[in-house]
Parts: structure tokens; C-alpha cells; sequence
């Protein structure tokens, strides 16, 4: 396989809400120069490093330049370091410039060697002059794109071969009547992408009569190669295979003897980021198997009987009953914890009118010497009927407990899939040392990138069980112990809830090992601000579900999770970060499965997640987006802060101690200043009618 050539990273900074600090990942960002000056030129210098509970967090993020501030012919170069114009549709370019009396032109490189020099852009296979359309954008153009609802329309010439075009590097330039070039910016794509190149049809890896079929979307890729592969890792390919390209998709056919061989797509791209054409190498981001750390796919079909634990086609029969949503009440645990340390076990009933509203994180820590060593902290875990752990799970059903919400167990990025790599500390060392000592912060800081602990919201490939829960990472062992669980879960009176995370992915860039989506159709998948840079509002690296194929991706994925996983509800991370209209068709997705053609009962699967308003998607900036306030009437759960703040006291932006309604403002206060008696009083009343309220209104925020 080829090796990708190496780059020069630029490093930037960029502020971060409070809120996002709990899941703050280690990030490499996408925004790369091509030479220190350059890097220089910027003034971009400083990387800001956060302690973020037990792992430590390297940001290096795209420093925004104002829109006012942008950059003239004197910046030379870097002003393509940026993508400040919009190809909306194919007949519409959007850009927020002054105009004066100049002209403006398209320019195009298939090589990528276009150059700002004094008079302009030099380096071009084509350019194309851009009339002003003093209408402006038209309103299809603002309801999908309505940060940029002021920008000017240009309009491109109808006879331009539009799909050949997005396979280039691209720019705009603005000149003035005197010939000056006066601004000059790459361009952002999506919006022609998804006019042009939106796609229903098979993706992903397809079963059928024999054959095997690979389906890539990757309209802007100017070659893809498939390579196979015997094993899991090391080795030489079996074949090397160059797929066709049909209207956007590549595709290849092999024998049907491929299943269970490994596959990675190496896919010859312009990427905005390295102003280059690129050969990155990435999985399939419609994957259904994996090696171990995700190095290459696995050629794995679902359907296949091999992969069935007994009865798992019945399985739909032997859910726990579910009359109504309301009914449900949820325990959240995270699998690696599960029945894997000697820690005492907690339990929690929680009362059903409230339970929709909070947000629990409860872990199930145990010790028990009757789960094998190898299934402890795993899938197969949860498969020992008369274990400790499954006794107090069966415990909790009887008391009313209806669903187990299960932390990330999509494929993640942060703890390695060979557990032989993980390194531990001495528990016996560390009860040992006295409890006000700092020595056990710091033997656990010592390990913390290569132990087996993390809450896994960095998401790499979500349609995959993560291969560290799995006996084996390799071949189809995670999709059979998944499958496991879930089924004796629900043999136990549980019905399954995932925590999904579409709202962003760990990865970005061409050279990341953690990335997929960015290396297949870069500048897609991420949502990104007006500069053309990466918006990380999330964390990091937030993914744009108002463009049509991310949110079929979203779709898609699931689809798979309740089809071939069969689980029973997802709880979507960061919801507000994800569009409406993508939330609406989830719920009718799911809800019109039926056990007749799916072997699932959509019905009773349930959807909700954390509504929050803030970012770039805040007040409906990127469209109408799965807040609180606009989910209400449509059945989907959203968490209430209102009262979880009452109850507990404070906010996220509020003082740790900041005392709440059961936290002791009334009958304990805790020294910290909450104003005078009559402030606390006023204040206690308020936490009172949120609680009344919530607790009256029994259906939340939906």
C-alpha cells in the first residue's frame, strides 16, 4: 500500500464552552499548513492542553479569522488556507464580499496547484468568470444554509461540467475594475454535493448470490482503490482492486469467498486541509466488522446464520413487556466496569415520574470469582445467569427497572482493542497509601493513555461493537457476544438502550488514524463555520447532519443497531447538535419496523438524548435543530435541566456549590453564598414549582 506523504500541522487555538470539559478527547485538528512561514504568518503559536478527569486532552484547533478581517492579495497563499465561499447549488456560489464594481472568477486545478500571486490566482485548468444575481440568495438556499442568508449570489454558467469540477481544487477571486485581485478563498462544498450526488442506493459492503459487492460515496474522489486482505493486520493484499465510479459511487465486485477477509479503501482526494491531493487510506464507513483498533474492515455479513446465538430470530418474541413509554425507567451502566473491580455495588430505584428527567451515570463495580477473567468487563459478561452481577441486574427488573442504558459501545478511540496492551496500577499499592495522599492521582495519571478505561464518547466507526468488550477483536467474535448480551438483557427482563454520539467523531484530516468520514469526502461530514474551519462546540470535530448523506449515514447506522443488534433505545449524546428534521426520521425509521419484515417491533423502541441549545446550532443558526423547545409535541425525550438543577443545585456554569432543593439549601447550607435568608427562600421556591412541575407534567419535554 502506498504510504501518504507527510505534512506540516498547524497548530491554533480556540475557546471552548464550559460545558463541553467532561468530554473533552485528544484531537488532532485538520486545519494544516503547507510551511512554517505560513504557520507563522498566521500567529498561531499555542496549543491548549486540559486535565479532563483521567485523560489528558490536546486540542490544536482552528484559529478563526474574521469574515471583516479577511484576508487581501498582500497574504499571499493562506488566504486558500481558508474556505470562505459556498457552492450552494449547482448554479449559485455564495460569498460574503464586498464586490465594489469588480468581477469575480471560479478557478479550478484537478493537480491542486493553484496559487494567489499579485495579479490573482495562478496555477488553474480553468477559470470561470461569476455574474452577480442582484436577487440574492434564493429562500431554499437560506432555509438550508441560514448562517450565510446576507451573503451575495453569483451565478455559474449552466453549460460548466459542475461533477467534474468538485473532483479539483477550487477558489474564488474578487478583483477590482482596476484588475486588482482583492480577496481570494477556497470554497466550501456541500451543498452542491448534496443537490448533485444524493444518494438511496447500497452502500457498504453487499451479500448476494455469490457475489460480493463494495459500494463507496465519494463524489469528490478522483480514484479508489480497494486492497484485500487474508488477515487482520500485517501481510500483503490478496488483490488490489480500482472501483468504478458511477454518479458518485465506486463499486467492485468479488467472489463470495472474501467474507471474512479484511478490506481498507485508499481514496485519491483533494483535501482542503493539506491544499493537496491526498492518498488517504480509511475503512469502510459503513463497516459491520473490524480488526482489532479498527486497522481494516471486515468483510462480515449480519445476516449470516454462523453469526445467530439460538433463537436470536425469535428474540422479539421474548422482549419484556412495554405498554407505554411513560412506564420506563433506566439504569445506565458502562460495560467495562461491569462485575471487573472490587468496588461495593450500587444500586438506585428511581421513581418513574422523574426518571425521564435526570440524567444518571450509576456504574454496577463487582467482584465476581464466578465470571471467568476473560468475559469480565465484556460483552460475554453479562451472559452468566447465576454471576453476582446479573443477580443484582435481575434484582433491579423486579423493582421496576425497565431498560439498561449501556455508556458508547460503538467501535471508539482511546483504549486499545488488545488487552495484552493494557497497563494497570497495584489496587493493593494504592489502598495502602493514605487517602488524603496525591501519589494515587498520580500513578493512575502515569497510565492513563494505556489503560483499559474510557467512557468512550470518541467516536471512530459507529456501526461496529467495540472490539476491547470482545474475547477476541479480530473477525466476527464482538457482533456474536453483542448479540449475546443483548439477549440475555432482555431474557432478564431488560430492554437495551445505546448511547449513540452522531453529534461528532474523534478523527478529522487526511494522516489521523481516527479519522474515516473526512478522508473519504473531505469537508463533508464536519460542519464547519464560516472560515471553513472544523466546529468543535461538541468537544470536537462536530458532524453535520443537515447535509443528506450524513444524516443518511445516522439513518443507516440505526437501522443496523435495531435490526441486526435488535437493541430497544438509543439515547442520542449532544441531540441539539443534530438537526430536527434528522430526529423526526429516525423515530419513523424505527417505529416502522415490524416483526414481520424485520423481525423487530419498532414500536416500543424508544429515542432520547440531551437537548441542549448552544453553539454554533444554537437559536436554529444551522436549521431547525433537536432542542428541547423544538422537540416538544413530538414524542422524543429530551432530558430536563430545569429539574435536575433543582433538585442537585447549581448548573454547568454554576458554582460546585451552589446548593439545590435535596442537596441541603433549605436545612444544611454549606456556607456558600446563596444572598441573604430571603434570597435562599425566593430561590427554594422556584426549585419547588420546577419540581412540581416536571412531576405534574409526566410526558417531559416531547
Amino acid at each position: 500500500m502506498s504510504v501518504l506523504p507527510s505534512s506540516i500541522w498547524l497548530p491554533a487555538v480556540s475557546s471552548h464552552s464550559e460545558s463541553t470539559r467532561r468530554r473533552c478527547r485528544t484531537h488532532l485538528n485538520d486545519i494544516s499548513s503547507c510551511s512554517l512561514t505560513r504557520q507563522q504568518r498566521l500567529g498561531v503559536d499555542a496549543i491548549v492542553k486540559f486535565g479532563v478527569f483521567r485523560k489528558q486532552t490536546t486540542y490544536q484547533c482552528c484559529l478563526a479569522m474574521p469574515v471583516e478581517e479577511g484576508p487581501t492579495s498582500s497574504s499571499s497563499q493562506d488566504s486558500l488556507l481558508y474556505s470562505r465561499a459556498y457552492w450552494v447549488t449547482k448554479s449559485i456560489v455564495a460569498w460574503n464580499v464586498e464586490a465594489a464594481d469588480g468581477s469575480c472568477y471560479l478557478y479550478a486545478s484537478k493537480t491542486a496547484a493553484l496559487y494567489v500571486a499579485n495579479n490573482g490566482i495562478e496555477g488553474h485548468d480553468l477559470k470561470i468568470k461569476l455574474e452577480e444575481d442582484s436577487a440574492g440568495l434564493p429562500e431554499n438556499v437560506k432555509e438550508k444554509f441560514p448562517h450565510i442568508r446576507d451573503y451575495r449570489a453569483y451565478k455559474v454558467p449552466l453549460a460548466l461540467d459542475v461533477k467534474s469540477l468538485l473532483k479539483c481544487q477550487l477558489a474564488v477571486a474578487i478583483f477590482s475594475s482596476d484588475r486588482n485581485c482583492i480577496n481570494a478563498t477556497g470554497m466550501q462544498l456541500p451543498g452542491v454535493v448534496d443537490e448533485l450526488f444524493s444518494y438511496n442506493g447500497p452502500l457498504g459492503a453487499v451479500f448476494s448470490n455469490g457475489v460480493v459487492s463494495l459500494y463507496l460515496w465519494a463524489p469528490t474522489a478522483q480514484v479508489v482503490r480497494a486492497y484485500i486482505y487474508r488477515d487482520p493486520s500485517g501481510s500483503d493484499p490478496l488483490e488490489i482492486l480500482e472501483l468504478e465510479e458511477l454518479n458518485g459511487v465506486w463499486n467492485a465486485n468479488g467472489p463470495r469467498n472474501w467474507e471474512g477477509c479484511y478490506y481498507v479503501y485508499e481514496v485519491t482526494v483533494y483535501h482542503p486541509s493539506t491544499l493537496q491531493i491526498q492518498k488517504c487510506v480509511a475503512n469502510d464507513p459503513y463497516s459491520r466488522g473490524l480488526s482489532a483498533n479498527g486497522m481494516r474492515t471486515l468483510l462480515v455479513n449480519l445476516d449470516s446464520d454462523a453469526l445467530k446465538p439460538e433463537g436470536w430470530d425469535n428474540l422479539a418474541d421474548e422482549k419484556p413487556e412495554l405498554f407505554s413509554f411513560s412506564d420506563i425507567s433506566i439504569y445506565e451502566l458502562h460495560i467495562r466496569d461491569f462485575r471487573y473491580r472490587a468496588i461495593s455495588s450500587c444500586s438506585f430505584k428511581i421513581a418513574r415520574k422523574i426518571l425521564p428527567t435526570l440524567e444518571f451515570s450509576l456504574f454496577l463495580l463487582a467482584s465476581d470469582s464466578t465470571v471467568h477473567p476473560d468475559f469480565r468487563g465484556g460483552y460475554l459478561a453479562f451472559t452468566s445467569q447465576d454471576s453476582a452481577g446479573i443477580l443484582h441486574l435481575k434484582r433491579l427488573s423486579s423493582a421496576g427497572i425497565s431498560h439498561l442504558h449501556l455508556l458508547p459501545t460503538f467501535q471508539f478511540a482511546g483504549v486499545d482493542d488488545e488487552k495484552d496492551k493494557w497497563k494497570s496500577v497495584d489496587t493493593q499499592m494504592l489502598e495502602s497509601l493514605p487517602s488524603d495522599s496525591i501519589e494515587q492521582q498520580a500513578h493512575i495519571t502515569s497510565i492513563q493513555n494505556e489503560d483499559g478505561y474510557n467512557w468512550g464518547y470518541n467516536p471512530v466507526l459507529w456501526g461496529v461493537p467495540k472490539g476491547s468488550y470482545a474475547s477476541n477483536p479480530n473477525g466476527p467474535c464482538r457482533t456474536i457476544e453483542f448479540r449475546k448480551m443483548v439477549q440475555s438483557l432482555n431474557r432478564i427482563g431488560l430492554r437495551v438502550v445505546l448511547d449513540v454520539v452522531y453529534n461528532h467523531l474523534h478523527g478529522s484530516g487526511p494522516l489521523d488514524e481516527n479519522s474515516v468520514l473526512d478522508k473519504i469526502v473531505p469537508g463533508y461530514y464536519l460542519r464547519r463555520n464560516t472560515d471553513g474551519c472544523i466546529e468543535h462546540s461538541t468537544c470536537v470535530n462536530n458532524t453535520a447532519s443537515e447535509h443528506f448523506m450524513v444524516e443518511r449515514l445516522i439513518l443507516d447506522d440505526l437501522l443496523c443497531w435495531a435490526v441486526h443488534y435488535k437493541v430497544d433505545g438509543f439515547r442520542f449524546d449532544l441531540m441539539g447538535h443534530i438537526m430536527k428534521h434528522t430526529m423526526m426520521k429516525a423515530k419513523s425509521v424505527l417505529h416502522g419496523l415490524s416483526k414481520d419484515k424485520s423481525g423487530v417491533d419498532g414500536s416500543s423502541i424508544y429515542i432520547y438524548g440531551e437537548g441542549w441549545d448552544f453553539g454554533e446550532v444554537a437559536k436554529n443558526g444551522r436549521g431547525v435543530n433537536a432542542s428541547q423547545f423544538n422537540l416538544y409535541g413530538t414524542g422524543i425525550g429530551s432530558f430536563n435541566d430545569r429539574i435536575r438543577d433543582a433538585l442537585l443545585g447549581g448548573s454547568p456554569f454554576g458554582h460546585p456549590l451552589q446548593q439545590g432543593f435535596v442537596t441541603g439549601l433549605s436545612l444544611q447550607p454549606n456556607g456558600h453564598d446563596h444572598g441573604t435568608k430571603a434570597d435562599a427562600e425566593h430561590t427554594l421556591a422556584v426549585l419547588k414549582d420546577h419540581i412540581q412541575y416536571c412531576s405534574e407534567e409526566d410526558d417531559q419535554i416531547r
